[in-house]
């Protein structure tokens, strides 16, 4: 499997196991939206709290772009980032895109 395909497979695994881990009982649940041909991957969380304060946000957003992983948003309490490390993607080829460019230079990940 080259590169690309292992990525978009990763992504697509840790979101997946991510949107399942709320209890049956939540009323919040969460969706994950796969563009693979424009390799966006999504998990968003929706429904009603208390049943009168509508919930619906995107919680991770990650991009595929010219051969990186973009983190574009993550805001949940254990990292993407630190995941995708943990399964073996190099630190340099993980973008944490929701840092402006002039402060990615002092993280461990990559510039863009």
């Amino acid at each position: 499997m080259d590169k690309l395909d292992w990525y978009r497979q990763l992504i697509q695994e840790l979101l997946t196991v991510r949107a399942k881990l709320r209890s049956p009982n939540d009323p919040i649940t969460s969706q994950t939206v796969f563009d693979r041909e424009g390799d966006h991957y999504q998990m968003v969380n929706l429904g009603w709290k208390n049943n009168n304060t509508r919930i619906y946000g995107c919680a991770i957003h990650v991009d595929i772009i010219d051969g990186k992983i973009w983190v574009q948003h993550d805001g949940t309490e254990d990292a993407i980032a630190e995941q995708l490390v943990e399964q073996g993607v190099p630190k340099q080829e993980i973008v944490l895109a929701y840092h402006p460019p002039n402060v990615r230079k002092y993280t461990e990940f990559a510039l863009g």
